[in-house]
């Protein structure tokens, strides 16, 4: 009889064991999930803004269309982006273009 309360006492604290994991896990995807969804609203608004930050610099860019192409097709192809990784991948690009965009309006102060 002593040897079934045992064996049960050790089953409940291993079922009680899983459970705690199981839910430490659900929990940390959750967390992953809500960080993404964070990361995704901070570079939706960054392309939103992208657009604007065009206009205020074709006044006076006129002889760097390309610079501004580039920007205007990496903005557009992180907006098309689907996935971790084709996401990361387009946003760099878009990082880079904009890199070069802020080099070329150093070039051209006001």
């Amino acid at each position: 009889m002593a040897g079934l309360i045992v064996i049960l006492v050790i089953l409940v604290v291993l079922v009680l064991w899983v459970v705690g994991i199981y839910n430490g896990l659900v929990g940390m995807r959750n967390q992953v999930r809500n960080a993404w969804a964070q990361i995704d609203v901070q570079l939706k608004r960054r392309r939103d803004l992208i657009p604007n930050l065009v206009e205020v610099v074709k006044d006076y860019m006129e002889y760097e269309q390309e610079t501004l192409t580039k920007v205007v097709e990496a903005r557009s192809k992180a907006i098309n982006a689907q996935g971790v990784a084709a996401t990361g991948e387009a946003e760099n690009m878009l990082t880079g273009a904009l890199k070069s965009l802020f080099a070329v309006m150093e070039n051209y102060p006001t």
